[in-house]
């Protein structure tokens, strides 16, 4: 399904799996750290890792906390496309970001080291600590859509008025009746 046409002010963003590839950074240390190597993004097909991917219990936790907790340091890169979308939208007016991580500073340190400061200045940040919570985080933020990567928190937003894009990954595949963005360059399309 095809998402409407949105003024770059009225949309917001997840973080991990949306701005960040999350799933690249935690892919490359559990090899490079614990020596699971040759896990592919595509074998993800669900946000509990560990039920699609044969690994130690509490090991996925753990290096998404690592990432969570020190994103330079973790090595997070950037979605493909996402940098140049979104500082050609940071000329439109305010980027708004929820994500449902529980601490705003890995963040904002994250945004510092990808983004020229004329760009990271025009971005706030929400972290609600909580898939769940996002929808009234993101009303207060007066935005009108969003897109996030997870099927099940584009439905709650759906049923809460917003109109909720996903953004397409491997563990959101036939989970969902929504619309979908692909890549940065759809969010653009969408958008600018």
């Amino acid at each position: 399904m095809a998402a409407p046409r949105i003024h770059p002010a009225g949309i917001g963003f997840d973080f991990d799996g949306v701005i960040a590839d999350t799933i690249k950074a935690f892919i490359r240390i559990a090899c490079e750290q614990y020596g699971y190597c040759g896990i592919c993004p595509e074998q993800i097909t669900t946000f509990f890792v560990e039920e699609c991917v044969p690994m130690e219990a509490g090991l996925a936790e753990a290096i998404f906390l690592q990432i969570l907790r020190d994103s330079v340091g973790a090595g997070l890169l950037p979605m493909p496309g996402a940098v140049e979308v979104l500082a050609e939208m940071t000329r439109h007016g305010q980027v708004s970001i929820v994500t449902a991580r529980p601490e705003v500073q890995p963040v904002h340190a994250w945004l510092r080291s990808v983004f020229p400061e004329s760009v990271w200045r025009r971005m706030r940040v929400a972290a609600v600590g909580d898939h769940d919570g996002k929808a009234s985080h993101i009303k207060e933020l007066g935005l009108s859509a969003f897109i996030d990567d997870r099927a099940e928190t584009c439905m709650q937003l759906h049923h809460a008025g917003i109109e909720a894009i996903v953004f397409s990954q491997p563990w959101n595949q036939n989970r969902h009746t929504l619309p979908v963005v692909r890549t940065w360059a759809d969010i653009r399309d969408l958008c600018l």
